[in-house]
């Protein structure tokens, strides 16, 4: 299965939930292959302090820029799960991930610059679609304020609902401080001692493989 993460904004934690995603299905027991399409590196980097300090259960990591489609087919073949974290922006690596992903993850912040940006994801999703028709397309609100009195969460995913295309999943990720603690460590936050953040990813991570 592979699963691309990607978004048209940069800065909506998609590597974050990268990461973490590949530790919760590494812990179920799958074979996990990440991939850091982004030339950033910063999947790539966490996946190095993890590999510095030992941490089981082990991840496999794979840089890839400019057309990834038949390296995520051949990684495919081999992991049972492909997780590819690609640039915040329309890039090369985002349109042609999506031709050969199961699952699109889109992953935007609930504030209104980047849900702007949703009506040019549809374009490009529209068009990753006529070459991938089963491409399954969800979206994530993430960086949620954990204040229930502040109703930005109700209000994004009430913008995204007028995007058919992007099926709004029913796990939000929050601002937490403990998904920044763990980067460095080479860890997510199933490692780790905040219950809820944990619960968050252990959420995504089964609305995903439902």
């Amino acid at each position: 299965m592979i699963i691309l993460i990607g978004s048209q904004k940069g800065g909506p934690g998609k590597t974050t939930v990268a990461v973490n995603l590949a530790v919760e299905f590494a812990r179920q027991g799958k074979d996990v292959c990440l991939v850091d399409a982004d030339n950033q590196r910063s999947a790539a980097r966490w996946h190095a302090d993890r590999e510095e300090q030992g941490r089981q259960p082990a991840i496999a990591c794979v840089e890839k820029l400019g057309t990834i489609n038949q390296t995520l087919h051949d990684l495919d073949g081999r992991y049972d799960i492909v997780i590819v974290d690609v640039a915040g922006k329309d890039s090369k690596e985002m349109r042609t991930g999506m031709t050969a992903a199961d699952t699109l993850l889109v992953v935007v912040r609930p504030s209104q610059l980047d849900l702007d940006t949703l009506d040019h994801m549809t374009e490009v999703i529209d068009q990753a679609m006529d070459f991938n028709p089963e491409l399954d397309v969800r979206g994530l609100i993430t960086q949620a304020p954990s204040n229930p009195a502040i109703t930005e969460r109700t209000d994004a995913g009430e913008y995204l609902a007028d995007y058919p295309r992007i099926r709004p999943l029913e796990t939000v990720i929050h601002e937490r401080k403990a998904y920044r603690d763990v980067i460095g460590e080479g860890l997510g936050v199933v490692e780790w001692s905040n219950q809820k953040a944990k619960a968050e990813i252990q959420s995504l991570a089964a609305e995903l493989m439902a």
